[in-house]
């Protein structure tokens, strides 16, 4: 097993490393990184099969980038770059060949297509403007969506960390349409959702506010009903930090949020009626913890520690949702997003 870990390239980061995972009947280990892509900054970044789509912070120029591997090794095979800042995140659908980016920066969303063969098409887009800002320092300056994907329905999603906001868009006929919004509380700053999997709820991590937003939702006829919004931090805590990532088990019992700041990761069992409650708070070893994820069992998480140049494995419980560290201290650069292959 493999996994991918890109991030910032401000120091002495160069692109995307790949690390093996090396599983016994007693132990996992993660090995050595290496790496397989050079590129600028891929804070974030997908993989279709032998394609890799990534951010490109390419000087004065910003956008993405696609890779194919061919003979053993990845070569770059298109490129989408405009002046100016390149994207948060990236999204992907791979019946579909689609890809999704949201822009903090420029507040821009876009939807572009790819071929088998790497190449991309621009297909539409849309820039998010200051209706509803916030009042921190972080909002004041403008709109920034941090997140765009796809809904359970197969609708688009985005989280507005600048206006506090979750929209949601259709995409037919190569077009994007806003269909709705919900409106989280000011100052919240709306980061990134995950569904239920009965796709009735949504959880919103708000990074300015280190929280979760539990909300009931009819993506049929788009009412909102706010459940509930749990701290993801303790209540004594009072130095800086930023709620990131957040993913849901797929058998949708458990909640994960990373935190920059208090440095851990946040372990929320969900109820039957679908609020939280409080299960773990585990150390991530290190510092700034951006993006976290796990292998198609679930059974292995990795955390990407950006500030201190390393990761952290842990093996995770399926029936109490616990994390237990079994390997800290892995040598990554300024790493910010975690893929397992």
């Amino acid at each position: 097993m493999r996994l991918l870990i890109g991030g910032y390239t401000k120091n002495t980061a160069t692109g995307i490393y790949e690390l093996p995972l090396e599983i016994t009947d007693s132990t996992a280990k993660i090995g050595q990184a290496k790496e397989i892509i050079k590129v600028g900054g891929p804070t974030y970044f997908v993989q279709d099969h032998d394609l890799i789509f990534t951010i490109n912070n390419a000087g004065d120029k910003g956008g993405i980038s696609a890779y194919k591997l061919i003979n053993g090794a990845y070569q770059e095979t298109d490129s989408y770059l405009t002046a100016g800042s390149s994207p948060a995140y990236i999204g992907i659908n791979k019946e579909q060949k689609l890809l999704y980016t949201a822009n903090y920066h420029t507040a821009q969303l876009a939807v572009f297509s790819y071929t088998a063969d790497g190449k991309l098409t621009l297909l539409d887009s849309v820039t998010h403007t200051a209706d509803t800002l916030g009042p921190q320092p972080e909002q004041v300056d403008g709109p920034h969506p941090h997140f765009f994907d796809e809904t359970p329905n197969g609708n688009l999603v985005s989280c507005d960390l600048g206006n506090d906001r979750v929209d949601f868009y259709s995409f037919n006929d190569q077009k994007l349409a806003h269909l709705a919004s919900y409106q989280n509380e000011p100052g919240f700053g709306s980061r990134h959702i995950v569904f239920s999997p009965d796709g009735k709820y949504f959880y919103v991590a708000g990074e300015l506010s280190s929280k979760v937003n539990v909300v009931k939702f009819d993506e049929d006829n788009w009412t909102f009903e706010n459940i509930a919004t749990y701290s993801t931090i303790p209540e004594d805590y009072t130095e800086h930090n930023g709620a990131a990532a957040i993913r849901m088990s797929s058998d949708g019992k458990y909640l994960y949020v990373s935190n920059r700041g208090h440095n851990s990761i946040t372990v929320f069992g969900i109820k039957p009626d679908h609020t939280l409650q409080l299960t773990q708070r585990v150390s991530t070893f290190g510092e700034f913890p951006r993006d976290f994820n796990w292998d198609e069992n679930e059974q292995y998480m990795v955390v990407a520690n950006q500030n201190t140049d390393n990761a952290t494995l842990y093996t995770r419980d399926a029936e109490n949702g616990c994390l237990t560290p079994v390997q800290k201290d892995i040598a990554v650069p300024e790493g910010t997003c975690v893929l397992f292959e």
